[in-house]
């Protein structure tokens, strides 16, 4: 036993002296890398042009930036002996990132570079709005060396500034967005794959073109008929059919295969000789505050959300916020798919300023302030003791500010585009393009992005509401969709040409139309409309037109002429179920030419056959002069469940006038129809040609006739302000003295009643004035409460045009309203002291004074 126990220790000496061989050759190969990286400088495109940020001007920098308080300076000391513990007890993991310098050259800790700020726009006050806006408005830039830390880290008032930055600059950035709107988040300091390092989205599938997830829906139960007619026989070989699909379906599949096998293979990333050593920051969002469910990662160069499992991210050294800095204690052999985000466990993770077992980013808001008082308590117990703990001094960097014409304009030089897999994607800032155009997605057939198949484009700020638009480059067909507000109630426009009678469909809101019309179809030989919340019931409406000799012309207006000859009418109506279903119409056909007219009744209950009547009208022999003469053979009749014929003469001739006359009618209407499409092509042409953007009346930097209104406004509020005061230089015993005959001496009964006269004729101007403020005041509010009643019962029917002008109104109207309220308010504040001062200047005026011997 002894023997075989030495052996066994031999063996595992030997074993041991291998893997100590083995982690020294990974260690001289991985120096071997780094060496090679910092001559090479991989991972810096030639397409990046250079700035130069040692050129930057830091002389109009607050003094935090160059300097460092106290406190900040025993934040540094501890964090240089935290460094040489950690060195000690880890000494082959990488150096932690803990104080790189600024813009000024000056050591900052990271924590204190976060700058928690909310910013004053509602679509910050989400992570998604806030990642979104910092991956389009900065622009980013490599690392200097793919597999270190940057030495730097400059402030995120300077990264605004200048639109540009690395990982680092990104995530500090969103990090300060996310934590001033609520969020629990936190900057990482770790290691991802090269696409997401070098911000490479071409092999990824575009956001806009992923489909749904599409929700499965229970199949529903057929009922089954037993009284359903059975189909005829199939005589056909049912195995030679199956034979022959699995036969169709292997090849297709092997094809599939084939090309998906051939696409991998070109898609497929080439091996990155740094894997797992490419440095990159990222940002945490842990789950709890603002309701966060499950905690993810976000990707600041593309402002996407990650599941912590996902597999570009290989590895975490860090994270920090603004209060503390955590280092990951835990294998990152299989990425960060295992790893446990409770900073709170020690073990896991090696906290750096110590002070409760319980972190403060695991409390609510209130705990977290019962926790810090209590802290202060304990401190002010322990006196005696020595004192290790330590808060994180606050942040040196300025207030974050965002001007709105910044936040508006987004991107560096309002554009920027991002390539993905078969796509390319363009995005504008708003005004910048003449026709509103904001986004553009180009769809290729290759991965070369050379064959375009589809383009798609958003525009924003249309006077003619155009939303977005689809062009289908291999079909040539444009897909037009339209927000509420359209001159025609347009809501898609689908087409291969503006020109007339060719292919097109027009969807409408039917909410804003009278007729109820919600889609129309048309191309050169036929018309199919469709209706909505119709009182006669009609839904759908289908015209056949006959071949013309001549073309018409899009700038010819006489309806009568353009016309093209109305072959057929058919029109089909939904249940009237105020009626008997044998006299409730659920079809009728109008052949123009043969001057026949099909009606096609709703079926009734417990019946397979619908009652139909057939009148024709075509006879020369039937007419007399103008006067139809009605004839048994004029109309066909059948009766479901009854063999009985209507021998009445009389009824039928009066339905026969009535639909004749419906007939003419819908030949007008349908007229009318074919000048509305000729009209949208027109005014759609028209709007193309010179588009027009519309400001908004709160815009006052672009919309410069409400700029001048309000100045406008504003002067004249001054000048009533600097009449006010005129009026105070006044001689106000002028008039009173003038009553008496402006004698030299007077009795003091009569200075008396000239000062009490005086002080009664002001004390009615402020009340009059006051007065008439209010019932200005009063008309002005009502105006407006019967403005907004007039508008919300006819602002659908408005265009928006009209709409802008109302709006227009009412905001001068509202503008007038404040100006009152605040010349009333003001008037029964000061009126109180005008009427004490005028007293003050009587007791004191020469001309009363010695009579009234100062009393």
């Amino acid at each position: 036993r002894g023997g075989r126990m030495e052996v066994l220790e031999e063996k595992e000496e030997e074993e041991q002296t291998e893997e100590e061989l083995k982690a020294l050759e990974m260690s001289d190969n991985l120096q071997d890398v780094e060496m090679k990286v910092s001559v090479e400088q991989v991972c810096v495109p030639s397409d990046v042009p250079d700035f130069d940020w040692s050129s930057i001007d830091t002389s109009q920098l607050p003094s935090s930036y160059k300097t460092n308080s106290p406190k900040e300076k025993k934040l540094l000391h501890i964090a240089d002996h935290f460094l040489q513990q950690y060195t000690h007890l880890c000494p082959d993991r990488k150096p932690l990132f803990l104080h790189p310098v600024n813009e000024c050259g000056v050591e900052k800790f990271v924590s204190t570079t976060i700058r928690p700020t909310l910013l004053p726009y509602t679509e910050l006050y989400h992570w998604d709005g806030c990642a979104s806006f910092v991956s389009d408005y900065l622009t980013m830039e490599p690392l200097k060396s793919p597999i270190t830390p940057p030495s730097s880290l400059y402030s995120p008032t300077t990264i605004l500034k200048y639109q540009k930055g690395n990982c680092f600059d990104f995530s500090v950035l969103l990090c300060s967005m996310l934590i001033g709107a609520g969020y629990d988040a936190y900057c990482v300091h770790g290691y991802a794959t090269h696409e997401i390092c070098s911000l490479d989205e071409t092999l990824k599938l575009c956001p806009l073109l992923r489909k749904p997830q599409e929700v499965p829906k229970e199949g529903m139960k057929k009922k089954s008929n037993k009284y359903r007619v059975k189909p005829p026989p199939d005589l056909q070989s049912k195995f030679e059919l199956q034979q022959e699909a699995k036969k169709a379906a292997e090849t297709e599949a092997a094809q599939k295969n084939k090309e998906r096998e051939e696409e991998k293979e070109v898609e497929k990333p080439k091996r990155d000789p740094l894997y797992g050593l490419r440095v990159h920051a990222w940002v945490l969002v842990l789950s709890g505050k603002r309701e966060v469910p499950e905690t993810f990662f976000i990707n600041p160069f593309t402002g996407n959300s990650h599941s912590t499992m996902d597999e570009h991210f290989l590895g975490i050294e860090s994270v920090w916020n603004h209060r503390n800095y955590w280092v990951n204690m835990q294998d990152c052999w299989n990425g960060c798919k295992d790893l446990v985000f409770d900073l709170g466990d020690a073990i896991r993770w090696e906290i750096m300023l110590s002070r409760s077992n319980k972190p403060l980013q695991l409390l609510s808001d209130a705990e977290e302030e019962k926790e810090l008082s209590d802290r202060d308590t304990d401190d002010m117990q322990e006196k005696g003791e020595e004192d290790m703990s330590f808060d994180m001094p606050p942040s040196w960097v300025a207030p974050i500010q965002i001007s709105p014409r910044e936040f508006e304009t987004r991107c560096s030089q309002g554009r920027k585009v991002i390539l993905y897999k078969k796509a390319k994607l363009e995005k504008w800032a708003p005004y910048l393009n003449g026709n509103g155009l904001v986004k553009r997605l180009t769809v290729y057939a290759d991965l070369d992005c050379t064959e375009v198949v589809e383009v798609r484009e958003w525009f924003r700020n249309r006077e003619d509401m155009l939303n977005m638009r689809e062009v289908n480059k291999q079909t040539q067909l444009t897909t037009e969709y339209f927000s509420p507000g359209h001159l025609l109630g347009l809501k898609a426009h689908t087409y291969t040409s503006l020109e007339p009678e060719t292919e097109h469909t027009m969807e409408f809101y039917n909410e804003a139309r009278v007729d109820g019309l919600q889609k129309r179809v048309e191309n050169d030989n036929e018309m199919t409309e469709y209706f909505v919340g119709r009182d006669d019931f009609l839904h759908v409406r289908h015209t056949e037109f006959g071949k013309r000799g001549k073309k018409i012309h899009l700038a010819s207006t006489r309806t009568d002429i353009n016309s093209r000859p109305i072959v057929q009418i058919k029109e089909c109506f939904h249940r009237n179920l105020e009626k008997p279903a044998d006299e409730d119409v659920a079809e009728r056909i109008f052949l123009i030419t043969e001057e026949t007219i099909h009606l096609t009744y709703h079926l009734k209950d417990k019946y397979i056959t619908a009652s139909k009547k057939d009148f024709f009208k075509a006879a020369d022999r039937g007419r007399k002069g103008k006067e139809i003469v009605m004839t048994p053979e004029m109309c066909i009749t059948y009766q479901a469940g009854s063999s009985e014929k209507d021998k009445k003469l009389l009824h039928l001739y009066k339905a026969l006038q009535q639909l004749t006359e419906e007939e003419k009618q819908l030949k007008q209407q349908v007229q009318q129809s074919e000048a509305e499409v000729l009209n949208i092509l027109k005014i759609r042409e028209n709007e193309e040609t010179a588009v027009k953007l519309t400001v908004s009346i709160y815009n006052t930097e672009r919309n410069e006739k409400r700029r001048q209104q309000y100045e406008a406004m504003k002067n004249t509020m001054e000048d009533e302000l600097l009449e006010g005061q005129e009026e105070q230089d006044l001689d106000y015993l002028a008039p009173f003295l003038i009553q008496i005959g402006h004698r030299k001496k007077m009795t003091k009964g009569q200075a008396l009643s000239v000062r009490d006269d005086c002080l009664t004729d002001l004390k009615h101007r402020l009340v009059d004035k006051a007065n008439i403020i209010q019932a200005r005041f009063e008309k002005a509010v009502e105006e407006l409460q019967k403005k907004d009643w007039w508008f919300q019962e006819n602002h659908n029917q408005l265009s928006a045009e009209e709409e802008d002008d109302f709006l227009t109104c009412c905001s001068e109207i509202a503008f007038r309203i404040h100006i009152l309220a605040l010349r009333l308010n003001r008037e029964k504040q000061t009126a109180p002291q005008k009427y004490l001062a005028l007293e003050e200047k009587l007791r004191k005026d020469p001309r009363l004074a010695e009579y009234l011997g100062h009393a």
